[in-house]
């Protein structure tokens, strides 16, 4: 019987466990945001969590004391997140960004069965991130439209004359009027 029994084992052993944690929670406090499986994601939430209370608590308020409470807070975080750069962005920018919110900085979100072995896939993300996994592919779905190439002969036909057009509308607002069958007298004479 399982009775308080507080985490998933995920079927790790503790090392190993511990440490697919602390690799977790550095990877979405860097991109603030991350995909797994659902176990996982749940019990990577209360980890993460902890951590953000914890550089909460080391924000410099006041004077004196203070400087020990943000030494101990660093000190407490470094012993799970080795990577000094994340550290660093967790105290000067997520930590005071949650400073008036009393808990609940992580959010997940179900996208639905892994293609391979049908395991149930979440988002972890960090609340106020506003993170778009469709984004990039929005912009290219965008940036494709409006310099889509025309297809085929007719597409190609229709594109040449636009340009021609173009350019007649331009010959006819400036001086430029007597250049283009100068220039068309010379292909006919090259062309002969």
């Amino acid at each position: 019987m399982r009775h308080r029994v507080a985490h998933r084992k995920l079927g790790r052993v503790t090392e190993h466990r511990i440490a697919m944690l602390r690799n977790q929670a550095t990877a979405l406090l860097q991109h603030e945001h991350l995909t797994t499986t659902v176990p996982r994601a749940k019990e990577l939430r209360p980890f993460v969590e902890r951590l953000i209370t914890i550089a909460k608590r080391g924000l410099a308020d006041d004077g004196g004391a203070s400087t020990a409470l943000v030494l101990n807070a660093r000190r407490m975080v470094m012993q799970d997140l080795q990577d000094r750069a994340v550290v660093s962005k967790l105290f000067d920018t997520l930590a005071p960004r949650f400073a008036t919110r009393p808990g609940g900085y992580t959010r997940l979100l179900r996208l639905g069965f892994r293609r391979g072995d049908a395991a149930e896939v979440a988002q972890v993300e960090l609340v106020g991130s506003e993170y778009n996994p469709r984004a990039k592919a929005e912009a290219e779905a965008a940036k494709s439209a409006t310099a889509a190439a025309p297809k085929g002969v007719g597409g190609r036909l229709r594109a040449a004359a636009e340009r021609l057009r173009g350019k007649k509308a331009e010959t006819s607002e400036g001086e430029a009027d007597a250049s283009p069958p100068a220039k068309r007298s010379k292909k006919k004479q090259s062309g002969d």
